[in-house]
């Protein structure tokens, strides 16, 4: 009996990202309600997150809205986008740091194998690092964790990968 089997992981598209960031820098340099502001986009260290630049919070606000508009025209998720830090002002200028959220944690991992356990007797879930092996005798099987994975709401983004 064939084994099949994927991983779920917790990762973002690079590729997607730059065309977040291209997209939205466009949209906020022809506002015309960010003239003469200092509202900006720029990417954080490493491309690994972005820094948004305002006059207030408000403006802040708004370019948030901006960049989930463009992660939800590309099939992003907004989950990737941790919010959580604070906005600093300082000289008539907000700014706010927007990292991005890769990787499963052992706890989140553990969510995922638990609910696998109970909802999938059948299937196994093994913690690999910080992915989630599935493996199941049955494709239908995997389809319904699939299914079952992208209907629960984690507060990170879920990704599949290397479906055998």
């Amino acid at each position: 009996m064939a084994n099949f089997s994927f991983d779920v992981v917790s990762e973002y598209d690079k590729a997607e990202m730059n065309n977040v960031f291209d997209q939205a820098q466009r949209e906020i340099d022809n506002r015309y309600d960010f003239k003469n502001t200092p509202a900006a986009l720029e990417w954080q260290d490493d491309k690994n997150g972005f820094k948004i630049t305002g006059n207030s919070d408000f403006q802040i606000d708004a370019i948030l809205d901006i960049i989930r508009k463009k992660l939800a025209a590309r099939g992003q998720s907004q989950k990737v986008l941790d919010v959580s830090k604070e906005a600093i002002t300082s000289n008539l200028k907000t700014t706010k740091e927007v990292a991005f959220k890769q990787g499963l944690d052992q706890d989140k991992a553990k969510n995922i194998t638990a609910l696998l356990r109970e909802k999938f007797p059948k299937v196994k879930a093994q913690i690999q690092g910080d992915t989630v092996r599935v493996v199941s005798g049955s494709k239908d099987d995997l389809q319904g964790v699939m299914q079952l994975l992208r209907a629960q709401d984690f507060n990170f983004p879920l990704s599949f990968t290397n479906y055998r």
